[in-house]
């Protein structure tokens, strides 16, 4: 009898699933309460999507019609002038990504590697329509850029930007983009983990992780929250064979509002919180010996003098378990902490100092220029050319990604492929300290030793506080 009557119950319960089938297969209705939500994406898909594009950059790249070329002992002797050999021809090359608009009139969010060098960018919209666009605003260190649609022809579909701190592991999300190049595509999965900060990406990094499929081409693409708004932009994957490993990471949309704010105010450059303070993340050993049960926060090793740190009355030694009541464990969260904050406001520290909470509020500003930079790019035949180099200051080094820690002299800020620096390894961040006996305390003096001709080159450099000693013919 048990068994007749479970039969009929799952047959009963069999034809209603049917006629609701049948019934959803003819109307398809938005749902009306958040539990309806849950039984389809395809609401949040329908709102969200629209506002996805499809990024193209163009660049023109010049190679050597031989590969004889490419061989420095060859040019050595025939130099780039050889007949039908020497010449040089173009290639364009092409990469695809994914953006998001992120405002009516034009404004498209996406990652800065995605449009990297690029001499021509045009986005493509869902509906097939394209555009061509201009780089408003691009940042190397928070791989963020943001184009401006030339002739949008009118308001264009927009993904509203939620409050990422909001976001809890185990939301859900949906990732959409233009993988492999196949077309707009829709992936699901969870928030995995937050405040990702040792990804090796960025000096700000706090990024998302999701196992939402992120391939190559869903970078610059939104990563989507239950509510239809953008919680992130998806930028990379851990991955071993180039596909996706269920390990994406996303740039949180705190982030991405700060530096839309900053191309809406038509800055050149996006500013970031400086406050004059190097900071090292906290280990065991270190833990141990400030008598703290687990490692946290990050630990004060220096300040410069006349800096906000300073005058907020931070001190070297001191421990940063917190700002503004969030907690930080390493110095690039403490870094997005700032950044998010914005220059001009006040930050509110919880500092241990000796065992006791205080609370400094430190007032953000944007790195100063205390030497004026003087950039130049070498251009005479030495071991320097090809090299981008500029005078050090506070805010030169935050623009690199370097720490600063009261450095005087020239630094590299960027190095042309194939060029002569760069077949010396020079590398951006390197502060060149001396050359053949001759200090360089600017960058004209180095200008003017590079266009000697000696019968061999000896430079002294400093890397990431490291010096390296190079000699040349």
């Amino acid at each position: 009898m048990r068994l007749a009557g479970l039969s009929r119950l799952v047959l009963a319960v069999g034809l209603v699933a049917s006629t609701a089938l049948g019934a959803a297969a003819e109307e398809r209705v938005v749902p009306a309460s958040e539990a309806a939500v849950k039984l389809s994406f395809a609401p949040v898909v329908k709102a969200a999507a629209p506002a996805v594009v499809n990024v193209y950059s163009t660049r023109t790249v010049k190679v050597a019609s031989s590969p004889l070329m490419d061989d420095p002992f060859f040019r050595q002797f025939f130099g780039n002038d050889y007949p039908g050999i020497g010449r040089q021809r173009e290639r364009h090359q092409q990469s695809l990504g994914s953006g998001v608009i992120v405002d009516p009139s034009g404004l498209i969010v996406t990652n800065n590697h995605v449009i990297e060098d690029g001499d021509e960018v045009k986005v493509a919209l869902p509906d097939r329509s394209e555009f061509e666009c201009d780089v408003v605003l691009k940042d190397d260190q928070l791989d963020l850029a943001v184009l401006k649609v030339r002739n949008p022809k009118g308001a264009l579909p927009t993904l509203p930007l939620a409050d990422s701190d909001q976001l809890q592991v185990g939301d859900l999300v949906l990732a959409i983009g233009n993988p492999f190049g196949v077309g707009q595509t829709v992936t699901q999965g969870i928030v995995s983990a937050l405040a990702r900060s040792q990804v090796g990406i960025s000096d700000y990094q706090f990024f998302i992780q999701t196992d939402a499929a992120i391939n190559p081409g869903n970078s610059g693409g939104p990563l989507v929250d239950m509510n239809g708004k953008l919680v992130g932009i998806n930028t990379a994957i851990f991955s071993r064979g180039g596909g996706s490993n269920g390990i994406g990471f996303a740039i949180p949309s705190n982030m991405v509002k700060v530096f839309v704010e900053s191309a809406r105010r038509g800055g050149s450059a996006v500013q970031l919180p400086w406050i004059g303070a190097e900071l090292q993340p906290v280990t065991s050993d270190i833990a141990e010996s400030l008598g703290l049960d687990r490692p946290s926060g990050v630990l004060v090793t220096s300040i410069l003098r006349k800096s906000p740190a300073e005058a907020a009355g931070l001190d070297a030694g001191d421990l940063v378990v917190a700002v503004d009541g969030v907690e930080v464990s390493d110095p690039r969260v403490f870094n997005y902490r700032l950044a998010t904050k914005g220059v001009g406001n006040v930050a509110k520290l919880t500092v241990n100092r000796a065992g006791k909470l205080i609370e400094l509020p430190v007032k953000l500003m944007a790195a100063p220029e205390t030497t004026p930079r003087e950039q130049l790019t070498i251009q005479s035949r030495s071991p320097f050319q090809g090299a981008t180099v500029a005078n050090m200051s506070p805010a030169v080094a935050a623009e690199i990604g370097l720490a600063y820690r009261g450095q005087t002299g020239v630094v590299v800020t960027a190095v042309a492929s194939g060029s002569p620096a760069d077949r010396i390894g020079l590398q951006k961040g390197d502060i060149v300290m001396s050359v053949n006996g001759n200090d360089i305390a600017a960058t004209k003096v180095l200008a003017a030793v590079a266009g000697s001709d000696p019968l061999f080159w000896r430079v002294a450099i400093d890397r990431n506080g490291q010096i390296l000693r190079m000699a040349f013919r």
